[in-house]
């Protein structure tokens, strides 16, 4: 079985630059996420969130806020399977943290069958990519981030204006 893996922030709803989505009313999604994840449930076995929040670290919102966040998301996105996230400091050093792997391990402890070698990671951010790659899967970055495509070309396998693009190629 095979897993779209898709950021949050950047790719499924606008990027608040130097803030976080703290409740629901903050959440926008961008232009056309629900046509694509329409497209993108075709072709894939699960979708899943994979979202760093230390929001949650620095006291900005809680773990009830997210959730609700989280509920906002999946009611408007219905195709999307489970959402991963890291509440933990940069700081910290977290193995849940992207770019480290720890919510893909826990995607395919939690999904028997997973293979992390056929799943794609969605994402805006050099971040995304590292740990894409480092999971073992195909990387797609979406979005304007022309530093993460000049700067690693390495860690990025296709690149497309936005996710419905992307959905659109499958």
């Amino acid at each position: 079985m095979k897993a779209l893996f898709l950021d949050r922030d950047g790719v499924l709803n606008v990027l608040r630059p130097n803030d976080y989505v703290k409740n629901p009313d903050e959440l926008v999604l961008m232009p056309g996420v629900a046509e694509a994840l329409t497209l993108c449930h075709k072709h894939f076995d699960y979708i899943f969130v994979v979202t760093n929040q230390q929001g949650i670290g620095k006291g900005l919102m809680t773990e009830r806020d997210l959730e609700d966040i989280h509920a906002k998301l999946t009611s408007a996105l219905p195709f999307i399977d489970k959402i991963y996230h890291c509440p933990h400091l940069k700081s910290a050093h977290s193995f849940l943290r992207k770019p480290s792997i720890g919510m893909a391990l826990q995607a395919r402890r939690e999904h028997p069958g997973l293979r992390l070698k056929e799943s794609v990671m969605v994402g805006d951010a050099s971040t995304d990519m590292l740990f894409g790659r480092r999971a073992g899967m195909t990387t797609v970055l979406v979005g304007d981030n022309s530093d993460c495509a000049t700067a690693q070309p390495w860690l990025v396998d296709y690149r497309y204006n936005d996710l419905l693009a992307f959905a659109e190629s499958l």
